[in-house]
């Protein structure tokens, strides 16, 4: 059984300190109070760290769609009936950033045809008529909140219709629900949430089996995690990051798994506490007085660890990118992308390898052939 990794801040010793995830929520709390008041404050960066690091990444700022961290238009991709928890969500952040809501349903053309209204053609103007009304409810909710909400009903491959409703209506992030079908159980996302995840041009949050609805109870956002283990792409995603924290006026905390086995490698002779102090400049100079920003670097496995400091740390939101989606992951949902999504307990914003692209980061864009092919993974 796999064990987790707590390590000494001031010295980079490292403890074996057996699984966290099944300390007693009261001990939980102690060892997060311990790590607090055993970290040295950073003080002056360290030049040397700092250059190390920056040897390998681009130094100039990625260009953040500032959009993104304060969307004007949020999509909701509904199901029917609704995903409720979703659905309180895609409110709360609508309520909080003074967005639009769009409550967007694709149905199969393959539905209607066994409907008993006579005469359907091709455009269904019935079955979107009779969906509209099921979803109007929804639109009311939002309204009644002071959200300017309609509602979009679409036959067609959902995915597909999620795309193009991206660039017609200029939506700035998705919200949409990830559950849990099949008999292998949670570590499937379902294919929908698993291709938009995967393709779009803008942030996706998604809410997986497991989030906790009083994660976003105040429908207020106090503190964000965000995920910058992978090098390639952390200065996008931490920027992202940053910005959400300075909209949302709320506690930022960069964390970086390092296996133990990759644990020299990474580290390159730096202390654990050099590492971190290299993590904050990952911040935009123009940012960093205006979020306050925690910096952790652990050793451990990378699913654990977030979702142990998720807990910990009582996030809101979760932040990271989602680089390394491939055929293989998306089948066995081996990917840490995936396991978080399946297993935490607070909403997922992912940036997918086109925004990654579109910001800076390593182009890894999935191939058009292999997104229809996910697109129908069960």
């Amino acid at each position: 059984m796999a064990t987790s990794v707590t390590t000494n801040l001031s010295t980079g010793e490292v403890l074996q300190s057996g699984i966290r995830s099944r300390l007693p929520a009261e001990e939980n709390a102690k060892t997060v109070e311990r790590h607090k008041s055993d970290r040295p404050d950073h003080g002056p960066r360290n030049f040397a760290a700092r250059s190390r690091m920056t040897a390998s990444m681009a130094v100039i700022n990625p260009a953040i769609n500032p959009r993104w961290s304060k969307p004007s238009n949020i999509l909701f991709a509904s199901e029917t009936p609704a995903n409720e928890k979703t659905f309180a969500l895609a409110l709360a952040q609508a309520a909080e950033l003074g967005a639009n809501l769009i409550v967007f349903h694709a149905y199969d053309k393959s539905d209607v045809a066994a409907s008993d209204a006579p005469g359907v053609d091709r455009g269904n103007y019935i079955a979107d008529r009779a969906m509209k009304q099921r979803l109007e409810p929804l639109a009311q909710r939002a309204r009644n909140l002071g959200i300017a909400c309609n509602v979009v009903v679409r036959s067609g491959l959902v995915y597909e219709q999620i795309l193009a409703l991206l660039h017609e209506q200029k939506i700035d992030r998705v919200v949409i629900g990830a559950h849990s079908p099949g008999p292998i159980g949670k570590l499937l996302v379902g294919s929908v949430a698993e291709a938009v995840l995967r393709t779009a041009d803008v942030p996706v949050c998604i809410v997986g089996p497991n989030v906790n609805e009083g994660s976003y109870h105040n429908l207020v956002t106090r503190n964000i995690l965000c995920d910058v283990s992978i090098r390639d792409v952390s200065r996008v995603v931490a920027s992202f990051a940053a910005q959400l924290a300075a909209k949302h006026n709320a506690n930022l905390t960069l964390q970086q798994i390092i296996r133990p086995q990759e644990r020299a490698e990474i580290l390159a002779g730096r202390t654990i506490g050099q590492a971190e102090t290299t993590l904050l400049s990952l911040v935009p100079n123009e940012l960093q007085t205006k979020v306050k920003t925690r910096a952790k670097v652990v050793l451990g496995d990378p699913v654990e660890e977030l979702l142990y400091e998720g807990r910990a740390q009582r996030a809101n939101l979760m932040v990271l990118g989602a680089p390394d989606a491939s055929q293989f992951a998306a089948i066995t949902r081996s990917g840490t992308v995936y396991q978080l999504l399946a297993y935490a307990h607070c909403p997922v914003i992912t940036l997918s390898p086109v925004v990654l692209a579109a910001c800076g980061a390593k182009k890894n864009i999935p191939d058009p052939s292999e997104i229809h092919y996910l697109a129908g993974v069960i």
